[in-house]
């Protein structure tokens, strides 16, 4: 479905070799011969060392999830490394329902807020853990032009279309294509194809993402794209994080550092009004590591001001196209780390600003208005309307893709 077609600089490559582990071969150093009669036992020693590394961990494991209200059925996979950690998908909405990776003492916990159930996650939720698309992010006021014609979307947040309109494809039951050992790490691939017209974007839009999850705990998101016919497309993954463990209050005392030298300057809608600012001096300066709390209520900066706290698009440094890192955050408590590294142009940081208290959500935790941070790697909110912007245009014969990595680790 994706082969076989050109990518575009504008779109950035989705294909990258990733920090895997490689098969270590030991030799045999005792300072003398070996006798001939043990030579023949060398290569099958050797290719028994390679298996017991390709094998050091398990194919997916698939479980029902549920059934949707219209009767079709989804299902849960848990992608897990060899000392325990895991990370369970659903491929209703792609959604990400758990990531248990270990704190400084060794214990397991999930790091993102979830549901327990398949009905509460069609019932309607804050985006947690989803693929976001047709276009993720803001289009102002549920509108933009392409060649010439205007196309009119789902107005669902405000004046503006949010996240691919009222069904977008958080709400989608995606096709599984595999689930299976790649280079060693569990991988599942999730497709889903948007017919033409869907929410009111052009064209028909074959979609493609491919989790993996390895042993030194870096889960990698590749998204890829294609279409019959020329489109906008922003796909990205609405993750909440709380290194403590969800549901284990406020992130606030989480240090953020974002390798991010300007923003998006917004409208109070939050849609960009074209002028990309520096960060610095700024509350949205976190290029050393910074609480992030210390700021965040500082309404006298507008921007602040207009998102209650953060929800802005940061503009990663570095080459466009590139795995670079955009941003590493550390829980003090747990000593859990986060990196996110990515090839998209940009990354959403969010805090939750708008989740109400004492929502409910898996395992009986609640969750609390700041008790999670979303990190979004993204082309800009609204590039469809701003030309500056790199285009988020998609053509016939050209692959939309882009890289995403989200590394935990432990702060000792």
């Amino acid at each position: 479905m994706l082969g076989n077609h050109r990518v575009r600089q504008i779109h950035t490559p989705y294909q990258q070799v990733l920090n895997l582990p490689s098969p270590t071969l030991h030799r045999i150093s005792s300072g003398r011969t070996l006798p001939p009669a043990m030579n023949r036992f060398l290569i099958p020693l050797a290719a028994l060392a390679l298996t017991s590394s390709i094998m050091s961990q398990e194919s997916p494991t698939m479980e029902p999830f549920g059934k949707l209200k219209d009767g079709r059925a989804a299902s849960l996979f848990t992608l897990k490394a060899k000392d325990g950690a895991a990370v369970r998908i659903t491929n209703f909405g792609g959604i990400i329902v758990s990531i248990d990776v270990p704190d400084r003492d060794g214990k397991l916990d999930s790091v993102v807020l979830g549901k327990d159930s398949l009905a509460e996650y069609e019932a309607g939720h804050p985006f947690f853990g989803c693929i976001t698309g047709r276009y993720a992010n803001r289009i102002a006021k549920g509108k933009f032009s392409l060649n010439g014609q205007t196309h009119f979307l789902a107005v669902n947040n405000g004046p503006n279309s949010l996240h691919g309109g009222k069904a977008g494809f958080d709400k989608k039951l995606w096709s599984v294509k595999a689930a299976e050992l790649r280079n060693g790490a569990p991988t599942l691939v999730l497709t889903y194809s948007s017919p033409d017209g869907e929410e009111n974007y052009p064209g028909k839009l074959d979609c493609e993402v491919t989790y993996s999850f390895n042993d030194q705990h870096e889960l990698t998101i590749n998204y890829a794209a294609t279409t019959d016919k020329p489109t906008v497309v922003n796909l990205t993954n609405h993750s909440y994080f709380n290194l403590a463990g969800h549901g284990k209050g406020s992130i606030l005392d989480h240090i953020l550092e974002l390798n991010c030298g300007s923003f998006t300057d917004t409208d109070a809608t939050l849609i960009p009004t074209g002028e990309i600012l520096p960060v610095h001096n700024t509350p949205l300066d976190f290029l050393k590591p910074t609480r992030i709390g210390d700021r965040i209520d500082e309404t006298s900066f507008t921007p602040i001001k207009y998102g209650e706290g953060y929800d802005h698009n940061f503009v990663i440094n570095g080459q466009r196209g590139e795995l670079r890192t955009a941003a590493k955050v550390t829980d003090p408590s747990s000593g859990r780390t986060l990196e996110c590294l990515t090839t998209a142009p940009a990354v959403q940081l969010y805090t939750a600003n708008h989740m109400e208290m004492n929502y409910k959500g898996r395992a009986g935790r609640t969750y609390a208005r700041r008790g999670a941070f979303c990190l979004e790697t993204q082309h800009y909110p609204d590039s469809p309307n701003h030309p500056s912007f790199p285009s988020t245009e998609l053509r016939p014969g050209d692959t939309y893709g882009h890289t995403c990595v989200y590394r935990f680790g432990v702060a000792r």
